[in-house]
């Protein structure tokens, strides 16, 4: 699975990922700064899961219609990127993240599907 890992969420999450053996490209290494427009633009082009903590990227595909691949937004009270990374690694075992917009928190996961 490939995933861009959005600057706010962090790079040593991105770096857990990528030993973990996913394809990972970060938002910070690619292009510092990037907006949310150019961001999901990226993710889209290259087919990645966008993981992020901006919650404005579900205004952009559920309001404003923009294609999406399938996003993750993590709202937990947690900020330790090893944490996070066990958090999103049981998701990604019990959730078909593509094409869904899932948003992790610290009591449930919600799933909705992308539609295009």
């Amino acid at each position: 699975m490939k995933f861009l890992v959005d600057e706010c969420t962090g790079k040593r999450l991105a770096k857990l990922l990528e030993k973990a053996g996913f394809d990972v490209v970060f938002v910070g290494d690619w292009k510092p700064s990037a907006t949310d427009d150019e961001v999901l633009e990226k993710a889209e082009k290259e087919d990645r899961i966008l993981i992020t903590d901006d919650k404005d990227f579900g205004e952009l595909i559920f309001r404003l219609g923009k294609p999406s691949k399938g996003v993750i937004l993590l709202r937990l009270s947690t900020t330790d990127p090893m944490k996070r990374f066990r958090v999103l690694n049981e998701v990604l075992k019990l959730v078909d993240v593509k094409g869904k917009f899932v948003v992790v928190g610290d009591e449930a996961v919600r799933v909705r599907k992308i539609e295009r």
